[in-house]
């Protein structure tokens, strides 16, 4: 008998779930379509519902994850909402006092067909949209990014965390730049 995802340790579960990339597929947006529309019936007061991540620039490879931005009003409270998304199939992987991370389609097997991460903030805790829409806008930099991102691939196949910081400095940069071309566009 296998453990159970929440007895495992971090290294187990890397293992299990490595970091592999893929070219752009067209499901992605579809498979993003369906879980919004899902959880606009499933979350009452959202703001914004947002497709984030490599996913969504359709030029790049990505690990095939859906990334989704919820962002709910300042005065809701997110243990709220942590408990509805836990209700409908997702797992929560990281909280603090404003934010809320969760993923879903992870079993003791290994990835499901389709796999979500969820990142629950309040309005305007999302920088992540302006990275997105400057690698939309700008081909050469997503590409760039791209690069990056297969270089790195193999050497943390199986360090989530590691893969995440060696990009940062990458994304930090771009996402400043996107936030003074795009102001206050979110």
């Amino acid at each position: 008998m296998s453990k159970k995802l929440s007895e495992m340790s971090l290294e187990e579960l890397w293992r299990l779930f490595p970091i592999f990339l893929t070219e752009h597929q067209t499901c992605w947006k579809d498979w993003y379509c369906e879980e919004e529309i899902f959880l606009k019936k499933t979350m009452p007061q959202v703001e914004r519902i947002s497709h984030i991540g490599s996913t969504a620039v359709d030029s790049i490879w990505a690990k095939p994850i859906i990334d989704i931005l919820v962002e709910v009003p300042k005065e809701c409270d997110l243990s709220y909402y942590k408990n509805l998304l836990v209700e409908n199939g997702y797992i929560c992987m990281a909280q603090s006092a404003n934010r809320l991370s969760f993923n879903k389609g992870y079993s003791e097997n290994g990835f499901d067909q389709r796999v979500f991460h969820l990142h629950l903030r309040y309005i305007g805790d999302n920088n992540e949209l302006y990275f997105r829409d400057y690698l939309i806008e700008y081909p050469d930099v997503a590409n760039e990014y791209e690069k990056l991102k297969l270089k790195l691939w193999k050497e943390y196949e199986h360090n989530r965390d590691g893969y995440t910081n060696a990009k940062a400095q990458f994304v930090e940069k771009y996402t400043k730049k996107a936030m003074l071309i795009y102001m206050d566009r979110y």
